[in-house]
């Protein structure tokens, strides 16, 4: 089991980001989203991304949990302890959560746009992106 230390357990109330694969899977609305008020707070602001590509036909839950899986392991390696933590929720786990564990970390729009270009660094190094050769075309979110 993880043990995190207390005072990462009582900064989790940090900011949260969540991203739903747009145009593959409904949204739901505010009004039904049984996440809000659990896993992050009501958006203040929301932006939409147009994805570059279509959805992989064989993107389901299991992968889409496997990939979430896989970027949370890599990150637990690391000899400090892991910024935010990132999970899939919803019935296709069409939901990529990402919540600070710190905060003020991703308080602004700005400083999420910065962590989403980390992360596209960081994919634009996978396996994936050199397979397709799209490196210098995805990003993160296109995964």
């Amino acid at each position: 089991m993880l043990s995190l230390p207390d005072r990462t357990l009582r900064s989790i109330a940090g900011a949260a980001f969540v991203l739903v694969v747009a145009g593959v899977l409904p949204r739901a609305s505010a009004d039904d989203d049984r996440h809000i008020g659990y896993y992050y707070p009501a958006p203040a602001t929301t932006e939409t991304y147009r994805a570059r590509t279509q959805a992989l036909p064989e993107a389901d839950r299991r992968r889409r949990i496997m990939f979430v899986t896989q970027l949370s392991n890599r990150m637990l390696k690391n000899d400090y302890a892991p910024p935010f933590a990132i999970f899939a929720k919803g019935e296709f786990a069409q939901k990529l959560i990402i919540t600070s564990l710190y905060d003020g970390a991703y308080d602004t729009l700005y400083r999420m746009r910065g962590l989403l270009a980390i992360l596209t660094s960081r994919a634009r190094d996978t396996e994936l992106f050199r397979q397709f050769n799209v490196q210098d075309v995805f990003t993160f979110l296109d995964l």
